[in-house]
């Protein structure tokens, strides 16, 4: 994502008498998790400044360290160009409601304009009274369940604070870290783990009655064909079954080089395929332990 100025305009978090230190601290925490760092509170039950919140905030030191208090709502908001007032309860008057993926959006328009943003956050028994609420531009709420619409003030600060992060991704849903790239299986790869394991268990006597063995080789290749296989999954499959076809509790690996498999690597490598019906390589396959 790349930053201009204006973009670091980030909301400013003001939450209107909170009761406890450990909730201002768990708040500073959720902003600085998503980028925010401006917090106000509009006189705090148990004044400023709080260790209680410092420690609750776990680190999050910058954001404690750059609180501002202030006496009354009007004065923490009066520097702001366009407020959201968080609630979970449908209000009286004539303020747009907006969701949280849209309320992100449009703070990050208003960001992009120029605009400084803010986000209201109420007390923790009863949120924000309509006075409070009349003096915001719009209202965001939560899709949350009516049977129990209350969120700790932390996790609503998180919620805004993630989407406003959200909003300004290229991609909505990029992540900071992705999963290892890795390569499709070929279908020689693939059947190359087919023909083995098919020879290993035939080796083995796996396909009995012997009319059934085609039926029963096909049921095989079904199920591992469905997945969609990455060549890397394949060589710990492989590697799996060349551990059960070569070793044994008699012949473990590390304790020696088993015939059988010294004839297939031999075949594999001189580019023939055994005629021993009781060691037939894994045709494609190249018979070798891959692991």
């Amino acid at each position: 994502m790349s930053e201009t100025p204006i973009q670091t305009q980030a909301p400013v978090i003001v939450l209107v008498e909170p009761q406890l230190g450990e909730n201002i601290g768990m708040v500073a925490r959720a902003m600085a998790n998503f980028g925010l760092a401006e917090l106000r509170l509009v006189n705090p039950r148990d004044g400023w400044p709080s260790e209680k919140a410092r420690a609750a905030a776990s680190n999050a030191d910058h954001v404690i360290d750059g609180v501002v208090v202030y006496p009354d709502l009007a004065s923490a908001i009066a520097d702001l160009n366009f407020v959201f007032a968080t609630t979970a309860r449908e209000r009286d008057g004539f303020k747009r409601v907006a969701g949280p993926v849209e309320a992100g959006r449009t703070l990050r328009g208003h960001a992009l304009s120029g605009l400084r943003t803010g986000i209201l956050f109420g007390r923790e028994r009863f949120g924000l009274y309509n006075e409070e609420v009349s003096l915001a531009d719009e209202i965001v709420t939560f899709p949350v369940d009516p049977k129990f619409a209350s969120l700790n003030i932390a996790q609503a600060v998180l919620l805004m604070s993630y989407e406003w992060m959200k909003s300004g991704l290229e991609d909505e849903t990029q992540t900071n870290f992705t999963g290892p790239e890795m390569a499709p299986a070929t279908k020689d790869q693939l059947h190359g783990l087919l023909n083995h394991l098919e020879a290993a268990l035939d080796a083995r006597g796996y396909f009995r009655p012997a009319a059934k063995k085609p039926k029963m080789v096909d049921n095989l290749r079904s199920v591992l064909t469905r997945p969609g296989f990455f060549a890397p999954e394949l060589k710990v499959l492989r590697g799996v079954v060349a551990s059960l076809d070569y070793f044994s509790p008699k012949e473990p690996r590390g304790a020696g080089y088993p015939d059988r498999k010294a004839k297939v690597d031999h075949a594999a490598h001189s580019g023939r395929v055994s005629t021993d019906e009781d060691d037939t390589p894994p045709l494609g396959g190249r018979g070798l332990d891959n692991d």
